[in-house]
């Protein structure tokens, strides 16, 4: 499929989940990219799994321009590249005036229900709930990328792993919504295995707001670019196939 057609597809979408390979670099480009093409047809709010939710504070303050990169360096928890990988999208949505969302569960909650489950976020503070999805919950245990989970860990499976997953899915979900605005695209940056196969984030948007339009990107990598792999295929509405020899960011 052409850019362009990808391009007249997505703007006349409600919310967009783009999946990437964290440490890939055309993916984080073309990011950047779709921003700036899709914000020429709508208006637009941001958001990414890669800021906390409990870090919303910090980042609205950069955007407003009452902090410098330094000052969100010191009090957002950044990824290691940040810099390199997000920072670009950040700074548009700076000088552009755009909502970024910081959607994502606080990795301490994510660790804790890996440990005890879900019920381990009964025990949180009232203020600190703010920052996680309504408990209780929901979880299906059955979703192939949570079975999956599973299978990957072999003799070491723990029925908490996949859980932990689902409350990032499921955070992120939350914020989503709760940042959309009606009339605006919201163009949402995640890890490909939180979106891959219409699954995880998507599976808690549409049980939400199913009336929704949605739309997914995902990220592969292949040797051979010119034939999609067969374990590539079907696993969003647009696929960025990457030569495997792409450098990457770390």
């Amino acid at each position: 499929v052409s850019y362009a057609k990808m391009l007249r597809t997505l703007q006349d979408k409600d919310v967009v989940l783009f999946g990437e390979y964290h440490n890939n670099p055309i993916a984080h480009w073309l990011q950047l990219e779709l921003v700036k093409d899709l914000h020429q047809k709508r208006s637009l709010v941001l958001g990414a799994e890669m800021f906390e939710a409990d870090n919303q504070a910090a980042l609205d303050r950069y955007l407003k321009g009452e902090i410098d990169g330094k000052g969100l360096d010191t009090l957002a928890r950044l990824w290691n590249n940040y810099k390199t990988d997000y920072a670009p999208l950040v700074k548009y949505a700076k000088a552009n005036n755009l909502a970024f969302a910081a959607t994502n569960i606080p990795r301490r909650y994510a660790s804790m229900v890996s440990r005890g489950g879900f019920t381990a976020l009964d025990t949180l503070p009232v203020r600190e709930k703010a920052w996680i999805a309504p408990l209780p919950m929901a979880y299906d245990p059955k979703l192939p990328g949570y079975e999956n989970m599973l299978t990957m860990m072999g003799e070491h499976a723990n029925e908490n792993f996949p859980k932990a997953q689902a409350c990032k899915d499921a955070t992120m979900a939350h914020f989503i919504l709760q940042y959309f605005r009606p009339g605006s695209l919201f163009v949402h940056f995640n890890g490909a295995y939180h979106s891959d196969n219409y699954e995880g984030i998507l599976w808690y948007l549409k049980k939400q707001s199913p009336n929704l339009k949605y739309a997914t990107i995902t990220t592969v990598s292949q040797a051979d670019l010119k034939k999609l792999l067969a374990e590539n295929k079907g696993r969003a509405d647009f696929i960025l196939c990457v030569d495997e020899d792409m450098t990457t960011t770390y």
